[in-house]
């Protein structure tokens, strides 16, 4: 089962964040039922999120320090799926190291101090597109998002991330495990498409199979 992330909207959608912590928050859940692990993902996904996940575009990739070492193999598969890589300058540079190209974004504007009127400082990247994430997300331009926060904190560019990806109705994950089940999916679909049974079809296919065994 999957928590449906839309759910954490509100009117002006960009006021809530979808890490989850010790405290309750009831979203509901969705589930997808196939023959196989994958297949019944991106099920749960597409009741989860409009459309489901992408097939192709762009994907833009933010990790912390401890999930770096995983980047290689996750943008390898990627590019084999025909998604284009979109990642902070930190996360490119790790990229580079191992021959994987991406378009470079600039990181979320930061304020100079805590003066809600205070003039706001931008960083631009070396080598990036001029614009950082939460520009593109609102363009139109990021169809899927990995984004494995460091800490949590309303202030911090992950938040910002998270709520516009929220907003958008984009499928984002927060941690390599989950993002990996999504490859998974995303790589099952692309070579056999969906099942579509109902549960009484299933049940029976079950009732057959442990006949069988008997």
């Amino acid at each position: 089962s999957v928590l449906p992330f839309k759910r954490f909207r509100t009117p002006v959608g960009k006021t809530v964040d979808i890490l989850l912590g010790p405290e309750m928050r009831s979203t509901g859940e969705v589930m997808g039922f196939d023959r196989d692990f994958p297949h019944a993902f991106a099920k749960s996904q597409l009741a989860a999120y409009d459309g489901g996940l992408p097939t192709h575009g762009n994907v833009f990739i933010s990790v912390n320090d401890t999930d770096k070492r995983q980047l290689p193999l996750l943008a390898v598969r990627l590019e084999e799926l025909g998604f284009k890589l979109w990642a902070t300058e930190g996360t490119a540079s790790v990229l580079r190291r191992y021959g994987i190209d991406s378009n470079i974004v600039d990181k979320i504007s930061t304020r100079v101090d805590t003066d809600p009127e205070a003039p706001v400082e931008v960083h631009h990247a070396a080598g990036s597109v001029g614009k950082n994430v939460v520009q593109l997300i609102e363009e139109g331009k990021i169809d899927m998002i990995l984004n494995t926060p460091n800490s949590r904190g309303s202030r911090s560019d992950g938040y910002s991330i998270r709520a516009a990806a929220i907003a958008a109705d984009l499928p984002q994950f927060t941690t390599i495990t989950e993002f990996q089940a999504a490859l998974l999916a995303i790589e099952a679909v692309k070579h056999n498409d969906y099942q579509i049974m109902s549960i009484q079809e299933h049940s029976k296919q079950l009732f057959e199979l442990e006949k069988q065994e008997f």
